[in-house]
This record gives structure tokens, sequence and C-alpha cells, in this order.
């Protein structure tokens, strides 16, 4: 599927604007630092995981986990890709990295135990585990699998129903639950929409939810348009977090391409996982207001995982690896 200029700078822009809206929150997570109403966000580093400045945690790592397996022009519906994406997180997790949610961490390491003892088939391990996690634990709808999902519409720009099922599946190698498979359609429908057409629309997905999780949904979404952004915090929560980035970026003047600057500080003072809310944020945002839109001094900054020849991933690498992901190849 061919993009014109404009929307291969929206589509390189999500995964920039994943990682600068996560390397912005990373020192303010779970009030690491207290960000005080006179201060705007900086990329101190710091964080959970003492990150370096401008280094993004697992919410960009996990994303490149599955942009890598996109690139190479795979249906992300298919078995091969879903193991790919699988081994991907688990080089990722063998490591060490420094920040893992807690869910994402017991299902990774359960599969990791398995695949030691002789066990095959990434993928369908790591669903069941994920299974056997939603069993024993009711609150399972973590926000760790939306915070990842950007990647996903990437590779789908020309089919929506297929990016949903994506979405889905790749969603349940780690949260079963579906809360965060919704979670996940409705913001790849989002980036969709806003990589080809320009334009923010997080309702445009309802559609592709069953009809009662749409209707509940809707109520959800219409929430975040009019709510003080600080009640969706906490925000580990699949559906507050996604309320979260909502509300910032719906509540945030949206004038010209400083917005994507504005709506990222307003998704980090809303508090609590401000590292996951801003990258959630930041993957829309990207999409509608592009690459170019990312002040310099954030892309000088961004670094992280994966580390090639003890090298790691920049802006640069970013922005490549986005528009080597070609929907319909």
């Amino acid at each position: 599927m061919p993009l014109s200029p404009t929307q291969l700078n929206r589509a390189t822009g999500v995964l920039l604007g994943t990682a600068v809206g996560d390397a912005l929150g990373v020192p303010y997570e779970f009030e690491s630092r207290i960000l005080h109403a006179d201060e705007t966000p900086q990329m101190l580093g710091g964080g959970l995981g003492d990150f370096a400045p401008g280094e993004w945690s697992d919410d960009t790592s996990m994303a490149l986990a599955i942009a890598l397996v996109a690139a190479t022009g795979v249906d992300l519906t298919s078995d091969d890709a879903l193991d790919a994406v699988g081994e991907n997180f688990l080089r990722w997790f063998d490591g060490g990295p420094p920040d893992v949610g807690t869910q994402t961490r017991a299902v990774l390491s359960a599969t990791r135990r398995r695949l030691d003892s002789g066990e095959r088939g990434v993928s369908r391990i790591m669903r069941e585990e994920s299974r056997r996690y939603a069993d024993t634990h009711p609150h399972s709808a973590g926000n760790g699998a939306l915070m990842r999902t950007a990647p996903v519409a990437l590779a789908h720009l020309d089919d929506r129903g297929q990016l949903a099922d994506a979405a889905r599946l790749v969603a349940s190698l780690t949260h079963a639950d579906p809360l965060a498979g919704d979670s996940c359609v409705l913001w790849c429908e989002a980036i969709r929409v806003a990589v080809l057409d320009g334009r923010i629309d997080v309702f445009a997905g309802l559609d592709l939810l069953l009809a009662d999780s749409a209707a509940q949904w809707k109520r959800w979404l219409d929430d975040s348009l009019v709510c003080d952004p600080k009640v969706f915090a906490p925000n580990g929560f699949t559906v507050t977090a996604l309320q979260a980035a909502t509300a910032a970026i719906t509540q945030t003047p949206a004038d010209d391409a400083t917005h994507l600057e504005h709506a990222l500080y307003a998704a980090i003072r809303i508090g609590n996982d401000t590292d996951t809310v801003a990258a959630i944020a930041g993957g829309l945002l990207g999409a509608r207001w592009g690459a170019s839109a990312v002040p310099d001094e954030w892309r000088e900054a961004v670094h992280g995982w994966p580390h090639d020849n003890g090298r790691a991933h920049t802006a640069r690498d970013l922005i490549a690896l986005a528009g080597a992901i070609e929907p319909g190849r």
C-alpha cells in the first residue's frame, strides 16, 4: 500500500512519538520525581529503572520488538509472526531490562522456564501462560499490551479488520483479558485513521468491537473528553490508561503541530504511570502530526533497546524502521 509523503511522515511519527513520550514520562513514573506545577517535563532519566536521560523504557522496547517483525512484511496474525514477536519479547527480557511490568514479567518468566525445559512453540506457550495469569488474577487487564500496540497499526493500515485481529492476537501474548484486546483495537484503529486521514478519532474502532463492549467503551471514551484528566489516575488499568491518553490529546488545543508537545506534557501531568500514558499518547500524536513535529532536542536525546553491537537505537533508527513497515506487502 503506497503512502503519500505526508502519510509517510505521519507513519514514521508513530514509533518516534511513542519513544519521546516514554522518555519524557520516565523520570516521573509513580512519583519517582515530583513534577511541580511550574515545571515542564524533561528527559531527565532516572525513574523506576534508573534510566539514562532520554532513554526509553519497556513501553518502547516492547513496541520495537513488534515493529522489527512487522518490518519483515509478515502478517501479524500468522503463527510465524506471533512466534517471532514472542521471541523478540524474550530476547529483550533475557537481557535483564531494569523495568518490567508485573504481569509481563510473570508471563515471560513462565514462558522462558517452559522453553528451557524443552517445550516448543513460543507464542502458544506465551498465550497459555497469559490465559493462566488472567484466570488466577481478577485484575489482569493491565496497560502492558496497550503501551506497545502502535506498530500493529502500521503493519495493517490497508485492512482494518485484519488490524483488529492482529491487535488482539499480539495483545494476548501477555494480556489475555478481553478489555486489553479491546483497548489495543481502538488505539490501533485511531492510529490508522490518523496516519491515512490526518485526524484524531478515538471512536473510529468501536464498530470493530462486540456490541455490548462497544457501548461500554463509548461511555468510557465520552468521559475522557469532558472529565478532568487527573481522574484517570491511577492508570495501570488498560481502560484508565486509554482514557488518560485520550484526555491529554483531546483536551489540549490542537491548532498546529505543537499539539504533540503540549499534549505529551498534559499526559505526564496526569501522573501515576507517566511513561506508559505518554507513550500511548505519543503513538497517536505522532500518527497525527508526523515525525517532523517532534522537537529536535527530543530527537537527539531518545535512545534505547535494542542495541546493535553495543549501540542503542536512536530516533533515526525508529524513523527508518517505521518506514520499512509496508502494509499489504
